[in-house]
């Protein structure tokens, strides 16, 4: 029995349905004492994510845009969200760059060295 195009499975499908984009990686935030002060999640982020934090800016700049999907991805456990936009400031203004770069390189996936890199593409 030959199969007809019209019954494969498109690339586009296999490719997109091979990726869970409800998982979630777990990072805890510390104090300056390395103490726990709470776990956030991250689902995968997406293009779409991306131009909606750009809209919601009006600004491609970097060091806004990471800590502007910090805002609006992070959860809490039961999936309720610890940031609003307008938070954004207060988080840049006072808090240790250290600590703003070290979740945000984890939101990305990448090591904190590699962020400011692409803050600056």
């Amino acid at each position: 029995m030959t199969t007809t195009s019209s019954s494969k499975t498109r690339l586009v499908d296999k490719w997109v349905s091979s990726f869970d984009l409800n998982s979630r990686r777990k990072f805890t935030i510390q104090d300056e004492n390395g103490e726990p002060i709470e776990d956030l999640y991250f689902k995968p982020l997406t293009r779409s994510d991306r131009l909606r934090v750009m809209e919601a800016l009006g600004t491609d700049d970097g060091y806004k845009m990471s800590t502007a999907f910090l805002c609006q991805t992070a959860e809490l456990e039961d999936g309720t969200k610890p940031f609003a936009l307008a938070d954004l400031p207060k988080l840049q203004r006072e808090l240790p760059e250290k600590e703003l770069a070290r979740v945000e390189a984890f939101l990305f996936e990448v090591e904190a060295d590699s962020l400011d890199e692409a803050k600056n593409d």
